[in-house]
């Protein structure tokens, strides 16, 4: 699904230069993605760095559509993954939404005021938010393969009281 996109005023009144955008999707790209290190939190924290204690995915592929950045998400098992994979199951529609630290300028455009996102810019994560301000950033999960079948019947009782435990705190 799209996880930024450039060009464009979000909901936040930002605009991403595209330049600057595919410069950091590149690094992030060319590190994180590379080294299997592109993780990302449920919910934007308030801090610039990945917290693994509530990392619940990881971005596994990033490609260039036009001025949509796309990619694929891996959730993972871990505690804050499992909240996210039965948020997706109940059918919960959530979306994915870039963290990162920069300045922005002031810009005068579509008659108010615009904040254009300057080249300082630099991609921290990907986070799985509820209202993401990219337009039409939601992410809907697929299966990897049909061929592929994993049993998990022998662990929907763990997932169960992990569920339990996470919800009763």
């Amino acid at each position: 699904g799209v996880l930024q996109r450039a060009e464009a005023k979000n909901q936040n009144g930002r605009v991403y230069p595209k330049e600057t955008l595919m410069r950091e999707a590149d690094k992030y790209a060319g590190t994180f993605i590379k080294e299997r290190r592109a993780l990302g939190e449920l919910d934007h924290p308030d801090s610039s760095v990945v917290n693994l204690n509530n990392v619940s995915h990881n971005v596994l592929d990033m490609n260039w559509q036009g001025d949509d950045l796309v990619g694929t998400v891996e959730v993972l098992g871990t505690p804050a993954g499992n909240i996210l994979k039965e948020l997706f199951k109940s059918g919960i529609k959530l979306g994915i939404s870039s963290r990162g630290m920069g300045s922005v300028k002031e810009v005068f455009g579509e008659g108010d005021n615009t904040l254009e996102v300057q080249p300082d810019f630099e991609l921290i994560a990907f986070d799985f938010v509820s209202n993401p301000s990219t337009q039409g950033a939601f992410l809907a999960p697929v299966n990897e393969s049909k061929g592929s079948k994993i049993r998990t019947d022998k662990y929907k009782n763990i997932n169960k009281i992990i569920t339990d435990i996470i919800t009763e705190f």
